[in-house]
């Protein structure tokens, strides 16, 4: 299966903290071709000081923008119309992928895309939301949000990987699971349920990673896995800020505040233990280096896949129960 290429960055896609960045890379890239010349002669003027300049005055704009991100900037960069999609990463990081279609009972769902690839040395089943680069794709695949079938999908593929103990890697990226009339009417809810108990009790390893923004349960329906790992610029959570912001102020003024609250941020989530390993990111985002950020994700996989490939299978499974259950324990202080 094939996917586009990031786009290049056009004006529309350039977020407002990135836009002093872009506007000094371009008058860098202007320079350049006026220092080419006319015809390829030389021009009068030797512009390589100031280009030299403005590529270290760039640097170190772009090292103080991205130091000191709010979580609703994050939010945005992982919403990024130029980020890797899932496709990007099966296509830089894996062989040989043949896609798997249908639940077997309603249709196939484009949202989720599934099949069989190779890994290195591994033969591993490949799962996870797939958003469009078009108006024209994004509707076909319904903008990353999965309908029931979808998940019965994953299910059923899941299930198919475990029966031969192939290892399954899911790429998380979706606002949410679709919550139109005919996904409700044909049993979203008991579609996630279900992946959440198959997934829990399936004996091969499994890992999760979070490439851009994974929203509340139709994220989790590919979330129950043996590690979870999250890309620098990713969010996880249960809920948007601006469903957050709408449901307990009634105010869309405190969108930042509520993607503050939410710890949704890679950081916060590794700090709270639900997130295994966060995995750095190239300076400006994974737009500006699929490639490398790519090989990034490929070590981390490896050493995660290294240790979880020889565990028995009992092990593996009673591992990965006690993850969940220490996720959300507190204490009660005395009174």
């Amino acid at each position: 299966m094939s996917t586009t290429e990031p786009p290049p960055i056009s004006d529309r896609m350039i977020l407002e903290f990135e836009r002093p960045i872009i506007d000094l890379e371009k008058k860098i890239s202007d320079l350049r071709n006026l220092s080419i010349g006319l015809a390829g002669k030389p021009p009068d003027v030797d512009f390589s000081s100031e280009i030299r300049r403005l590529e270290q005055k760039a640097k170190k704009l772009q090292k103080e923008v991205f130091a000191d991100l709010s979580a609703q900037q994050k939010v945005q960069l992982a919403r990024h119309p130029g980020r890797p999609y899932m496709m990007d990463y099966v296509n830089l990081l894996m062989d040989d992928f043949m896609e798997l279609h249908g639940d077997r009972g309603f249709r196939d769902d484009p949202a989720i895309v599934g099949g069989i690839a190779q890994f290195d040395d591994l033969e591993v089943l490949v799962l996870g939301h797939m958003k469009g680069r078009n108006t024209k794709d994004n509707v076909h695949r319904n903008f990353g949000m999965a309908r029931p079938e979808g998940y019965r999908k994953a299910t059923r593929l899941m299930r198919l990987a475990s029966r031969f103990r192939r290892p399954i890697i899911c790429f998380i990226d979706t606002p949410g699971a679709y919550p139109g009339l005919g996904a409700e009417e044909r049993g979203q809810a008991e579609a996630i349920a279900k992946a959440l108990q198959v997934m829990s009790s399936l004996d091969c390893p499994m890992i999760s990673v979070v490439i851009g923004e994974g929203g509340s349960g139709g994220a989790l329906a590919l979330g129950v896995t043996d590690r979870i790992l999250m890309l620098e610029y990713s969010v996880y959570s249960v809920i948007s800020p601006e469903g957050c912001a709408s449901i307990l102020w009634r105010d869309p003024s405190k969108i930042a505040e509520a993607a503050t609250q939410l710890k949704l941020t890679a950081p916060d989530l590794f700090e709270l233990g639900i997130c295994d390993e966060v995995i750095s990111e190239p300076l400006g985002g994974a737009h500006r280096d699929a490639a490398l950020t790519a090989a990034k994700l490929r070590n981390a996989l490896k050493a995660h896949l290294k240790e979880l490939i020889d565990l028995p299978p009992a092990e593996l499974i009673e591992r990965r129960y006690q993850k969940f259950r220490k996720m959300g324990k507190f204490v009660e202080a005395a009174q």
